[in-house]
């Protein structure tokens, strides 16, 4: 079996080992850790299905590493003890009858799809040869470290306010929250630019621009930014934030 229909057959069966992990738990939420260690899983599997893994093949599927572990260990400690989060509950009560084939579907083989598109281009850094590292590799790491700094500051500083009881029903406008509405989200589109940018060292690469336009369409139209902001919709203090803050791309705010 060629390269890529190979790793496409190992995330459908990857995908489907969620699912039956969400049956069992009666919760599919179990999809948000699925997703980070998917990228992990494939990073590592492509890269020594190779055969001959390079340094910079190590270097994304670190850096892959490092995003996926810190992103699910996150959701895993932020859903610890706490009911279905309430995307997917309120899906199972709308869906009735047809939850099941609807989650198995929509939530588990669609993410899978999502996912490959995704971590293309680490997919192809992992199985091209060896190329002399060029200055594409120092501008896609400054920029995935800048992702990192942005999603993973974001999220304790989010954590940080929510944690304590005085802010209960504020609004986050603190920290990196005062520059953009969502630098968590901002941090993550920009990591997979980063990884483009690496990808780009190595000729017939721009193909895999796939992946961070496809990361970028889902937060910024679809299931990101859209989905959260939908629920202060109305809310005073929310339109009065909307103004003064850029949506994604961190700005100084407006007075």
């Amino acid at each position: 079996m060629s390269y890529y229909p190979a790793f496409a057959l190992i995330l459908f069966v990857y995908m489907s080992f969620w699912f039956l992990v969400s049956l069992i738990k009666k919760r599919n939420d179990v999809a948000d850790l699925a997703w980070g260690l998917g990228f992990v899983t494939l990073a590592w599997v492509s890269l020594f299905f190779s055969g001959v893994p390079t340094m910079r093949g190590f270097l994304v599927n670190i850096l892959v590493t490092i995003w996926g572990i810190r992103l699910t260990s996150h959701i895993y400690r932020r859903n610890r003890g706490k009911p279905e989060d309430s995307r997917y509950a309120a899906w199972r009560k709308e869906w009735g009858s047809v939850f099941y084939i609807r989650s198995y579907l929509q939530v588990y083989l669609l993410q899978g799809l999502l996912l490959f598109l995704i971590v293309l281009p680490v997919l192809y850094i992992n199985a091209s040869a060896s190329v002399d590292f060029q200055g594409a590799d120092i501008v896609g790491l400054a920029v995935w470290l800048i992702g990192f700094y942005f999603e993973s500051v974001g999220d304790r500083q989010l954590k940080q306010f929510v944690s304590n009881p005085s802010n209960k029903g504020k609004i986050m406008d603190q920290g990196l929250w005062r520059y953009t509405r969502h630098p968590n989200y901002f941090g993550e589109v920009t990591q997979w630019w980063g990884m483009f940018f690496i990808a780009l060292s190595i000729p017939g690469a721009l193909f895999t621009i796939i992946g961070p336009l496809t990361i970028t369409f889902l937060i910024l139209f679809v299931s990101g930014v859209p989905l959260l902001e939908k629920k202060y919709v109305g809310r005073t203090d929310f339109e009065e934030y909307k103004k003064r803050t850029s949506v994604f791309f961190p700005l100084p705010p407006k007075k």
